[in-house]
């Protein structure tokens, strides 16, 4: 078998692995993409597609002030004893020249996130907004027959494949019965997306992850990389002690003159390595690719590398909540936007709160580990009465006028006519849980949650709903019938993973770089040491170290 010959080779095809394809084919490097899946874009292109990058160029010209310390002491002060310098400055320092190369010199183009405040808005350095861009829709049809290889969106996160981007988009969707704008706009996007099935098979109408993956893939196809998917690699070649290529599964070797760069999707799928790391992994479900394997960590420990476990945490935790289909199919919802809303809360099976449920989904997760005593199943419900399943829904549950009855006829929705009666069914203390909602609704008439403070910070007040006063976070739950959704720990990614410099190298077991052996993505351990401090934490990482290791490859210099 005839050996081929690249620049550089890529292991991956999210955001980090297509950020380094096109910045290195952008120096002229002749680069190779390799997926194990049968289709491209990863997690990524399942997400929300949400890039956190302090600092851009978007952000000043719309007057907001980013300056390099503010975020820089805001993460000091998130991850205290885990802040890494290094790591933390190399990516600060990149991600605004990462979205300036890509927004105007790709087919990458981004929309800034102007009012998406950080997630611990109350402490120092926290940003208001103007930190998170994220990629404009965009037309499949601009891939023609590519559009083949692009990943599908989550069936629980879209609406029949139609995907919703947060924001103005989204507002619409929520608000289509009592405003006419909204109606139009909903209207027009469904009538479009049921075209698209009917021509394409699929959604056109690229958002989120998708529209960020579909024009990582059409700027790398502008500069001519290649890709392969259905393909593994089992080892990595080195000579003279640098990385210079790979062996695939059928024996084939692929040379690279200029280095290796992993982007395999991190080990949400690598049941050695989770058990190693996880808490309760018996209880934890992932939102990652089931081809994120830990392939990427594998390859590169065999080589001496060092797998950086000292996260505080070893994935983008969020809660999730088991669906259940006619065809006996299971998916995963992610509760990100709804537990924020007014008129909710979550307990455990002593019918108690145990958190703030207007924080992060990350948070809730570790407050949800941290209160489950060790001979407990991790898990705990959302709860609410019919006034907010029919305004925002709940997890699967869409709001009206989408019918939500098989819902409950598959089990997926508890509901009852009283709250004892919802308790019993869910297996919850009944008379606690009593307790819990009429203390809940004292308090909730004047938007007050003494408890945990919902609503009491920008963030929260982000996650809320604007039209609902005097506190956006926090409303009664008193008209029945009463539903009940159990939500158990996930995680999007991995934040342990290998231990790389600022440059992406990765690093060996005595802290020096492996010569031609980059990383970026869940395959590296984060830079933000297992905290979630902002929307975007873990594309902004990828994207940003992938456009580091892709032209340090390619030149030998940091961007």
């Amino acid at each position: 078998m005839t050996p081929q010959s690249y620049d550089i080779i890529i292991l991956g095809s999210g955001a980090a692995g297509l950020a380094a394809a096109v910045t290195a084919a952008s120096h002229g490097a002749n680069v190779l993409v390799l997926e194990s899946a049968g289709v491209l874009g990863g997690t990524t292109a399942l997400s929300g597609g949400w890039i956190w990058a302090p600092g851009t160029s978007l952000a000043h010209a719309a007057g907001i002030d980013t300056a390099q310390d503010s975020p820089r002491r805001y993460l000091q002060h998130v991850l205290g004893n885990h802040f890494n310098p290094e790591r933390v400055d190399a990516f600060l320092d990149a991600a605004p020249r990462m979205v300036d190369f890509f927004h105007n010199q790709t087919a990458v183009q981004f929309d800034l996130g102007a009012g998406i405040p950080d997630t611990y808005s109350h402490v120092p350095g926290a940003g208001m907004g103007g930190r998170s861009v994220i990629a404009r829709p965009y037309d499949g049809r601009k891939l023609k027959q590519n559009i083949t290889l692009l990943r599908l969106p989550l069936r629980e996160t879209t609406f029949h494949g139609m995907t919703i981007q947060a924001g103005a988009d989204l507002r619409s969707f929520m608000t289509m019965t009592r405003n006419a704008r909204s109606f139009l706009h909903v209207t027009g996007r469904v009538l479009r997306h049921a075209r698209d099935l009917a021509l394409h098979g699929r959604g056109m109408d690229l958002r989120n992850g998708a529209a960020l993956a579909a024009r990582l893939m059409r700027s790398a196809l502008d500069l001519g990389v290649d890709w392969r998917v259905n393909t593994t690699v089992t080892a990595l070649l080195r000579h003279k002690s640098a990385v210079d290529g790979v062996q695939l599964a059928c024996g084939q070797i692929i040379t690279a003159r200029k280095g290796v760069i992993l982007a395999t999707g991190g080990y949400g799928y690598d049941t050695a390595r989770r058990a190693q790391t996880f808490p309760r992994n018996d209880s934890h479900d992932s939102l990652s690719v089931p081809s994120a394997q830990g392939g990427g960590a594998a390859l590169a420990t065999a080589l001496g590398a060092q797998f950086d476990q000292s996260a505080a945490a070893p994935a983008a935790l969020c809660p999730v909540s088991q669906v259940p289909y006619p065809d006996g199919a299971r998916g995963l919802f992610p509760h990100i936007i709804d537990r924020g809303k007014p008129g909710v809360i979550g307990v455990l099976a002593n019918g108690r709160r145990f958190c703030n449920e207007g924080l992060g989904y990350h948070d809730y997760v570790t407050a949800l580990l941290d209160a489950t005593p060790p001979d407990q199943p991790a898990q705990s419900w959302l709860v609410c009465d019919h006034r907010f399943l029919r305004r925002y829904g709940l997890g699967i549950v869409r709001p009206a006028p989408v019918p939500w009855a098989q819902w409950q006829k598959r089990g997926y929705l508890n509901t009852a006519d009283t709250v004892q009666g919802l308790a019993r069914a869910c297996g919850i203390d009944a008379a606690a849980l009593a307790r819990t909602v009429a203390n809940w609704n004292t308090h909730a008439e004047r938007g007050h949650d003494p408890e945990f403070g919902r609503g009491t910070t920008p963030y929260m007040r982000l996650q809320g709903d604007p039209d609902h006063g005097p506190n956006p976070c926090v409303g009664p739950i008193a008209k029945p019938p009463f539903h009940a959704v159990r939500v158990t720990p996930g995680s999007f990614g991995t934040f342990a993973g290998l231990a790389c410099d600022g440059a992406a190298r990765v690093l060996d077991t005595a802290g020096a770089p492996i010569a031609g052996l980059y990383c970026a993505g869940a395959d590296a351990a984060s830079p933000f040491g297992g905290f979630y401090p902002a929307g975007g934490i873990n594309l902004g990482p990828a994207m940003t170290f992938g456009f580091v290791a892709g032209h340090h490859a390619a030149t030998g210099e940091r961007p």
